[in-house]
């Protein structure tokens, strides 16, 4: 689709380049059938690109951005950090494109491509755009995600099909719940569903002081599918919903990620689901920073389809949750989540891995190890 979209140059190569790129290079190279990771797609990740780069390093990305996901800027970030390379970010919380302020832009290039020695180098490593600031208006921090934060684990507690619990305590109560997949319905729909089977939720207390999110979540969740394939998404949202043309683009979905089941084992060799056979997936969402307003509740959506994402097949899966999902469930932070008091505002880190577009459309059923009948 995106080839489609950027294709352009020459109008006389394009029938050469539609044959030789489009549909033969990019469709055998692509694996649509089983979505593996492959050498295809590893000549196109620029991870694998950079033993040679010693370039001084300012990334800018948008904590929003479902197009190039928030995840690549932050690997290649690190990866960089790695080397001992000088390395600044930049983060809005919009989405595809948006450079960081020309002040910052000048003030970088001026010491590592003209030579001026202006302090740059001893400049806070993270900027990050807060919800209510212009992209102008960054605010400075000792690096990303904030070392300030400390990590926090989460277990839940039943409560489908309406809401379950998310909360910090390890559950004694085991069980099974069930959701079935239904990709007429999209994440909005299904996070606003007072009672549904098509999706599960936990939900925490409500807050009682501001809560600050710096990291990557990880999520370990046990599961089985009533089919060989079946998509797995999952949504950490704030509620409630906010709705209506005065609503921010930070109002609702905190961040999000998926995982192909298929591929519980291995990213490059994926394998057909035993129905009813329960497997562990362990996987990061997206890397996120963020600010929750006291008053709210943060949720945890476990789905099937994304219908955002497109990703879909057309028989109705029905996926469990398992017992010993929730031992390792929802934890958010730089590898796990983290949460300390910070003045008056708490905070958050969530973790980091490479995860992998939403497996083939069935149901799901997913297994927690201790659950309940309150909100998370």
């Amino acid at each position: 689709m995106l080839y489609d979209f950027i294709h352009s140059g020459d109008e006389s190569k394009r029938a050469y380049n539609n044959a030789t790129v489009r549909d033969t290079e990019m469709k055998n190279g692509m694996d649509r059938i089983t979505g593996d990771y492959n050498d295809f797609w590893a000549g196109r990740d620029y991870l694998n690109d950079m033993k040679p780069m010693k370039a001084a390093m300012l990334m800018s990305h948008g904590f929003n951005d479902w197009n190039v996901m928030p995840e690549h800027s932050y690997r290649i970030y690190e990866a960089a950090k790695a080397k001992g390379l000088p390395v600044q970010i930049y983060y809005h919380q919009n989405g595809h494109g948006g450079p960081p302020p020309m002040t910052m832009m000048n003030r970088w290039f001026t010491h590592y491509l003209h030579g001026v020695d202006n302090g740059v180098e001893k400049d806070p490593r993270a900027w990050i755009v807060r919800e209510n600031d212009k992209p102008e208006n960054p605010t400075p921090y000792k690096d990303y995600p904030n070392p300030d934060a400390s990590m926090v684990k989460f277990y839940i507690e039943p409560g489908a099909p309406e809401h379950g619990s998310l909360r910090t305590e390890k559950q004694k109560k085991k069980g099974t719940e069930k959701l079935v997949d239904n990709y007429s319905f999209n994440g909005a729909a299904l996070a606003q569903a007072e009672i549904t089977n098509h999706r599960l939720m936990y939900v925490t207390p409500v807050l009682t002081k501001d809560l600050h999110i710096s990291g990557t979540p990880k999520i370990t969740v046990t599961l089985a599918s009533s089919k060989p394939a079946a998509n797995l998404s999952v949504w950490l949202v704030s509620l409630p919903w906010t709705e209506g043309r005065q609503a921010k683009i930070t109002d609702n979905i905190i961040t999000r990620g998926w995982a192909d089941p298929q591929n519980h084992s291995s990213i490059t060799k994926g394998e057909p689901l035993v129905p009813g056979k329960f497997y562990t997936v362990t996987f990061d969402l997206m890397p996120d920073d963020q600010i929750i307003p006291m008053g709210e509740q943060i949720g945890l959506m476990i789905f099937s389809s994304d219908k955002e994402l497109g990703v879909i097949r057309c028989a109705p899966t029905t996926i469990k949750k398992s017992d010993k999902s929730v031992e390792r469930h929802p934890v958010f932070g730089k590898d796990r989540m983290s949460i300390s008091e910070h003045s008056k505002t708490a905070m958050l880190r969530l973790p980091h891995s490479h995860s992998r577009a939403p497996a083939q459309h069935d149901g799901l059923a997913c297994r927690n190890e201790h659950m309940g009948k309150r909100n998370r």
